[in-house]
């Protein structure tokens, strides 16, 4: 055997076989005596591997044990061409199995689509990436491919493999920087991960940033997903969502957090489902009078305390309320009762959890290598590297994703000015300027841009809102236009007057009217919502009626007030946008803070006040 030969069986029995189909699988061979076939297999704890020729099962050929870890190999003498087959497999525990060989089958991602990836133009790429159910050359299984181009070694691992990572270590496709392998047999529920050598040697088990679902937290592996399988009842929905003018039509939005709507008392404080959550809010929505619902961050994130804003799953719905198919139920429950569904979208920043996008393979591979550039030191996370067009392509990709797979109706940009600012809550040395020396974050222009010229192209009726709270120019402007292409944008100066405002004892509010019309001197230079933030209620900045002054009843009398101000603008054509975050009490809501209307409680309890 060759030297080389010998290199390559021991980098496959380590598991760290950059180019493992290579060696693996059958291969035609010339020799003096003509072609013929050879077949390589490593399974450890296999005493005896049979291969059995598909087309004449009555062909077998018995492989030879060359290595003791399990690395088995045989010439088919009588072969001189590639032809199908099956492994049967006889374990240290006498038990048998068959399967087909995951090295006998070719990429399930073609050049074309790497071509497009690396360009930043795969709109799709979420149906090529990641780990995917599928049929492919005939046999089902799931493809699993992954972007780590400094990686030294990838391998899959998962419970179809035991997590042994020796099993399936997985091939790079060219310089795409992308590793790629199928693998028969899995089905809907198998969890996985990618263990991966990285560059400097650093060995880590990596989740899926493409994955469709995840285990529930505390365990982080990425779960397969066959997502064909629910069957949606929107469509006349969907179309009338095409024809409206969202500038013209009012909305009355409210925003909830899922974790902490409401909760169930009786079984350990336990969140609700996504499928308990169409039973319960959608009705309390729809009776309230509001015709959208914004969440909340559902994408997945690690800590239960937390609103959901530090994303490790950017294509996979929080496992913590359930699996996808029922928040599918619970978005298709809206739209059947007239509710259209906002999601709040982080493309802003990540978390730094060894397990997801940081440092993916041993480089700066998502966010910027240098913390100036790279990182929100007040937040500690990482910034997003939005020049870098295999990153720019995922994060479109992930906006395109939860509008086309999940339906929903509209995005909402957390953080926008985070982005747009190279300095944003950055010290002075704590930055880089730009190649112009400014502070604007060019590369993320761009990716604004084109990220909203997609979505708008799409001409479905999706929104796309800007949380902005800075002065930049034709945030809700089309790119046409040189603006930034999203259709409106949150007014968070009208809310911190308005606010003010009604903080005031009546007696001296007349000595501040400025608040209240200050922010007509701006209001037609965006599409704005107008907007009582999630944010006004952390770091004890009270409910609403808690902001309000006086006694009880004067609390309630200032806020019922400043409700008919707020739905007399929305009578007037302005577009609202109202948040009602609500924390529970013994399984039932109670009011953290009111936007345009009441918890159901605070309405029982002061409906003659």
């Amino acid at each position: 055997m060759m030297t080389t030969e010998i290199y390559d069986i021991l980098e496959i029995v380590a598991g760290t076989h950059a180019a493992p189909h290579d060696v693996l699988g059958m291969h035609e061979m010339e020799t003096p005596e003509g072609k013929i076939c050879v077949a390589r297999v490593f399974m450890p704890f296999a005493k005896q591997i049979t291969l059995i020729d598909q087309g004449n099962k009555r062909k077998k050929y018995v492989l030879e044990k060359i290595h003791e870890d399990g690395f088995f190999a045989g010439t088919l003498k009588d072969r001189d061409e590639w032809f199908q087959y099956q492994l049967e497999y006889v374990m240290e525990d006498d038990t048998t199995w068959k399967s087909y060989d995951p090295y006998s089958f070719g990429p399930t991602i073609s050049e074309y689509d790497r071509y497009l990836f690396g360009a930043g133009n795969h709109y799709e790429i979420y149906k090529k990436m990641g780990g995917r159910l599928m049929t492919h050359e005939g046999v089902k299984g799931a493809a699993f491919t992954v972007w780590a181009p400094s990686a030294k070694s990838i391998s899959l691992v998962g419970d179809f493999n035991h997590w042994d990572n020796r099993r399936n270590p997985m091939r790079q496709l060219g310089e795409s920087g992308v590793w790629e392998i199928f693998i028969p047999k899995l089905v809907d529920g198998d969890a996985y991960k990618y263990h991966m050598v990285q560059v400097d040697g650093r060995i880590v088990d990596k989740t899926d940033p493409y994955g469709y679902t995840a285990e529930v937290r505390p365990k982080t592996a990425s779960v397969l997903y066959a997502d064909a399988k629910f069957k949606w009842k929107d469509k006349r929905w969907l179309n009338a969502r095409k024809k409206k003018d969202m500038n013209k039509e009012p909305m009355n939005v409210y925003e909830v957090h899922l974790g902490s709507w409401m909760r169930v008392p009786e079984e350990e404080n336990r969140f609700l489902t996504y499928t308990e959550l169409a039973e319960r809010l959608v009705p309390y929505v729809k009776e309230m009078g509001f015709n959208y619902i914004e969440l909340l961050p559902v994408s997945e994130h690690p800590f239960d305390g937390s609103w959901g804003y530090q994303v490790t799953g950017f294509y996979a719905p929080t496992s913590r309320f359930g699996h996808p198919d029922e928040f599918k139920l619970f978005v298709d429950t809206c739209h059947n009762n007239g509710i259209g569904v906002i999601l709040d979208w982080v493309p802003a920043h990540f978390p730094k959890d060894d397990f997801a996008l940081a440092r993916f393979d041993g480089t700066a591979l998502y966010e910027h290598q240098d913390p100036r550039q790279g990182e929100h030191q007040q937040w500690g996370t990482y910034i997003f590297n939005y020049g870098k067009k295999e990153v720019s392509n995922f994060l479109i990709g992930n906006a395109l994703f939860w509008l086309e797979a999940y339906h929903i109706d509209g995005l909402r940009v957390d953080a926008v000015a985070s982005m747009l600012y190279l300095d944003f809550a950055k010290n002075e040395g704590e930055w880089l300027p730009n190649q112009y020396g400014g502070s604007e974050n060019i590369e993320a222009v761009e990716f604004l841009k084109h990220l909203n010229s997609v979505i708008r192209g799409r001409e479905d009726g999706s929104l796309m809102i800007a949380e902005e709270s800075t002065s930049w120019s034709g945030v809700s402007r089309d790119t046409k236009e040189g603006g930034l292409g999203f259709n409106m944008k949150w007014n968070m100066g009208w809310m911190n007057d308005f606010l003010f405002y009604m903080k005031q004892d009546p007696i001296y509010r007349k000595f501040h009217h400025n608040k209240m019309t200050f922010g007509m001197a701006y209001h037609y230079t965006e599409n704005f919502m107008l907007v009582l933030s999630h944010d006004e209620v952390v770091h004890e900045k009270s409910s609403m009626v808690g902001k309000m002054p006086g006694d009880d009843w004067q609390r309630f009398a200032n806020l019922r007030l400043a409700m008919v101000l707020c739905m007399d603008t929305l009578v007037r054509n302005y577009s609202l946008w109202v948040a009602n975050l609500a924390s529970t009490t013994n399984g039932e809501k109670q009011p953290a803070w009111i936007g345009i209307c009441w918890n159901s409680m605070t309405i029982k309890k002061h409906k003659t006040t």
